[in-house]
């Protein structure tokens, strides 16, 4: 199977074309060089909730709920939304099988993800947060006394993954070398399981993919390089990079942050992303529940298609 998916790679990553309404056409004749090095971390599987390997013994599932549509200032839509229909959705990602929950301190979403899983198997589902830190020469935060404070507000003992959110300088780890530190003892204490950055640029990227400190990173990436920089070709690249490095890389902007209004935008996104078999975790910001159903069922469909084409 390794075989026959470095040589699909070659040509997976092509764009769809025109028959992504219909159903999912198989790679176009525009290919890329292969560029996997190593085989990959997590064995193919045309199930779209499939349980996943995100980096060292983290594990959890192939899609995630992102919490941060519109967030800002601690709060965002999922906190501004009736208080009941929040925790509605909440509870339908976890039922329909998306154990990876993102969350931030400055999304606000720390409160209501905690007391709406709190009946939950902690082991059963996988806790992501992010802290903007303050850039050198601001006043420091603890760092400790953060990671702390964050595990009270999700009523847990230990976070699987904790980030510097937003990193847009290439040369980020100048500014941010005292809270990695900082970041690293809690690790060692078992307090946070794994830590990692954000992107928002394409230089904190490729500085990401290849910083040794880096467990999981996030990256902006779908078919329309909407809220993303540099091409799709060069981000899938600098994440293969990290994939080959043994990071887990998880997907943001996948239909580019409510934007894509159309199925068929949606349909060749997740398609061209999902082929290009670079991402461990898709995580989207839903506001409505079919949303959640909706992407299930397109990556669910594209993992089917790549899966006969493989055995063809």
């Amino acid at each position: 199977m390794d075989l026959q998916r470095r040589k699909f790679l070659q040509t997976s990553i092509a764009t769809l074309g025109g028959a992504a309404s219909a159903s999912i056409s198989s790679s176009s004749a525009n290919t890329l060089p292969e560029t996997a090095k190593k085989p990959p971390k997590n064995p193919f599987s045309s199930d779209p909730v499939a349980r996943v390997k995100l980096f060292g013994d983290v594990e959890t599932s192939r899609i995630g709920m992102g919490t941060g549509m519109s967030g800002w200032n601690h709060s965002s839509q999922l906190t501004r939304m009736d208080r009941k229909k929040g925790e509605s959705l909440i509870r339908h990602c976890y039922d329909s099988g998306l154990r990876f929950f993102d969350c931030a301190d400055m999304y606000g979403t720390h409160e209501i993800i905690s007391s709406t899983l709190q009946d939950k198997p902690r082991d059963s589902y996988t806790l992501s947060t992010k802290m903007w830190f303050p850039n050198n020469g601001d006043q420091p935060i603890d760092t400790v006394a953060t990671v702390k404070k964050f595990l009270q507000e999700l009523k847990t003992d230990y976070l699987d993954l904790f980030q510097l959110h937003c990193m847009m300088k290439p040369d980020w780890e100048n500014d941010y070398k005292r809270y990695m530190e900082d970041l690293e003892k809690c690790k060692e204490e078992g307090l946070i399981r794994g830590h990692g950055v954000s992107c928002h640029s394409f230089g904190a990227l490729k500085n990401a993919a290849v910083n040794p400190w880096v467990d999981a990173v996030h990256v902006r990436l779908n078919s329309m390089g909407t809220r993303m920089e540099g091409s799709f070709e060069e981000n899938v690249e600098v994440c293969q990079t990290a994939q080959d490095n043994g990071k887990g890389v998880i997907c943001m902007k996948l239909v580019g942050e409510g934007t894509m209004k159309k199925l068929e935008e949606r349909r060749e996104s997740i398609d061209k992303v999902v082929r290009s078999q670079i991402i461990d975790v898709y995580i989207v910001g839903f506001e409505e529940e079919w949303q959640v159903d909706e992407l299930i069922t397109n990556i669910g469909d594209s993992l089917k298609a790549m899966e006969a084409e493989m055995k063809a």
